[in-house]
């Protein structure tokens, strides 16, 4: 039996409240040898009270040295085996947009981005173009219809759209187009089984009919592709743990994984104080709660060091309503580390602060990487972060006689 089945079967359903703070990523580096991380560089003075207060440590997202995206980054922290559970970024993205994704479809995440006249990438984010101009591009490539398969095309926010294939017999073991870095041209794509091959026909049509519609365009006049994937077979979070689970997040592909998780997801909201106001009105509404913040992992990818300590001061100042609200436990971790000096994703672990009336005290002073290093909860793999946090809740029933 696995350790997701084993939860399955503990699981109490009561009435204890948990709460997860989840700042993308979160964990850095110091500009320079021996300084200061943004997380140690930031005044967080309410992250250093709850750190006191309760138990660090550092979670692995997937396994030590590994860099992980959003997607299974998140997984993790709810206690889904990443590996087991790969969910497309593509999916997760249609279901953010609000789309009835269907069985049998196929997914793929997109970036309007721009190439040079080689078509060599130069920027693979167009210059994070505004929402409005994203939305004017994403119309220009909804006209694109070829036979055989249908092509949905939704806009996410700025410079991410997503398309939908949609026709029978497609599949989803496609590779990205997406080179991750700039100066190349963009991969070809590649089937790994028949299924795909279809797949990779249509994407390939549709990737030749953006180039002709973009061409005329100043900053993106080319799509990236990546992230194929279709629905997958996933329990739920009040099946895998007794839950009824909310999430506030803005950023569309955070509340496409809670729809996936069959969380409830509120209206949009305009920001963290928003979203805060949101957690109160709901809090005697459900047993888990999912709060998301998404610049200090914007600003660590453009390589801004001040701004992501902003940021996370900007987190920090939240902190303390929602303390007032005395949930049973209080967690405040990332999905994945992104220092500013390297502009992406990293394979470092991630500090997390865990607040509850039975934690055992540890020598913690402040919420950081060097302090989280010798904390109570030690380092292990963020899938058993939620065990951990089911368990502080008085969740889980005796395993064993």
């Amino acid at each position: 039996m696995n350790l997701q089945r084993l939860l399955a079967d503990l699981a109490i359903e009561t009435d204890s409240r948990i709460v997860f703070v989840v700042a993308d990523g979160l964990g850095g580096l110091p500009k320079e040898a021996g300084g200061e991380t943004e997380l140690e560089a930031a005044a967080t003075p309410h992250l250093d009270e709850l750190a006191r207060h309760g138990t660090t440590g550092l979670v692995h997202p997937v396994s030590p040295g590994i860099p992980c995206g959003s997607g299974p980054g998140h997984l993790a922290l709810f206690g889904y085996d990443p590996v087991t559970h790969a969910v497309g970024r593509g999916v997760l993205s249609a279901l953010g947009t609000g789309f009835d994704l269907q069985s049998g479809d196929v997914a793929a995440r997109g970036n309007f981005c721009t190439v040079d006249q080689h078509g060599k990438v130069i920027d693979r984010r167009a210059g994070r173009i505004a929402d409005t101009e994203g939305e004017r591009l994403v119309e220009k490539l909804s006209q694109i219809q070829f036979d055989g398969v249908e092509a949905i095309v939704r806009h996410v926010k700025q410079y991410r759209f997503t398309v939908i294939f949609r026709a029978d017999g497609l599949g989803a073991s496609v590779n990205d187009s997406d080179p991750r870095r700039t100066s190349v041209k963009p991969h070809p794509l590649e089937a790994a089984d028949e299924a795909a091959r279809r797949t990779v026909a249509a994407a390939n049509q549709f990737i030749d009919r953006a180039r002709e519609i973009l061409q005329e365009e100043q900053s993106a006049n080319m799509i990236l592709l990546r992230g194929f994937g279709s629905l997958p077979d996933i329990p739920s979070m009040h099946q895998a743990y007794r839950l009824d689970a909310c999430a506030l997040a803005v950023y569309p592909m955070y509340r496409g994984l809670a729809r996936l998780l069959d969380m409830r997801v509120p209206e949009r909201a305009n920001g963290l104080s928003e979203q805060v106001e949101q957690l109160k009105a709901a809090f005697q509404q459900h047993t888990f709660f999912f709060l998301h913040h998404k610049s200090s992992d914007s600003r660590g990818e453009d390589g801004d060091f001040e701004k992501k300590v902003e940021a996370l001061e900007e987190l920090d100042r939240i902190i303390p309503t929602i303390a007032e609200l005395n949930p049973d436990v209080l967690v405040v971790t990332g999905d994945h580390s992104t220092p500013s000096v390297l502009k992406r994703h990293s394979w470092h672990p991630v500090p997390v602060a865990l607040s509850a009336p039975t934690c055992r005290p540890d020598r913690t002073t402040c919420f950081g990487e060097r302090e989280a290093i010798t904390g109570g909860l030690g380092q292990f793999a963020a899938k058993h972060l939620m065990p951990i946090a089911l368990g502080h809740a008085g969740k889980i029933d005796k395993f064993g006689a």
